[in-house]
């Protein structure tokens, strides 16, 4: 399976925010779309970086409150793993678990194009592995 197959089924919206974005309205995107990642990115195409709830909570505990008035850019991670549509699911769940990850852009001609979150891997996964076993079953009954 492609990754091209889950993003037929899960939908291509991103949600993103500007490196100079507030750290505070970095928070409100989160909560407003029930998300824990967003790709920073200054003209929607470039992926500058990435931003997590992890990466906030770090911040938090390392720089204090001051750090909510502060840039995203100054708390996202700038080293991203991407990947195309035209990928492996089982390769990037694997490549999610080794690098410990939750969250991979899907970038399309050089552009930011969807982005794919672990739970859409498991759920893709476990979608085929269920129309697999019921097309056992309906073989065995036959």
């Amino acid at each position: 399976m492609k990754i091209s197959d889950v993003v037929r089924h899960k939908g291509d919206t991103v949600v993103t925010v500007r490196s100079d974005a507030t750290v505070k309205e970095l928070l409100a995107l989160l909560a407003e779309h029930r998300i824990g990642a967003v790709v920073v990115s200054d003209d929607d195409r470039a992926v500058n970086g990435i931003v997590s709830e992890r990466d906030v909570v770090r911040h938090l505990h390392s720089g204090g409150a001051e750090v909510l008035d502060g840039p995203v850019g100054q708390i996202m991670t700038k080293e991203v793993h991407t990947c195309s549509f035209e990928d492996d699911l089982v390769e990037l769940a694997g490549s999610m678990t080794e690098r410990r990850i939750r969250h991979v852009p899907v970038v399309a001609d050089g552009r930011l194009a969807a982005i794919v979150s672990i739970g859409d891997v498991v759920k893709s996964r476990i979608d085929t592995l269920q129309a697999e076993a019921a097309q056992l079953r309906d073989y065995i009954q036959t």
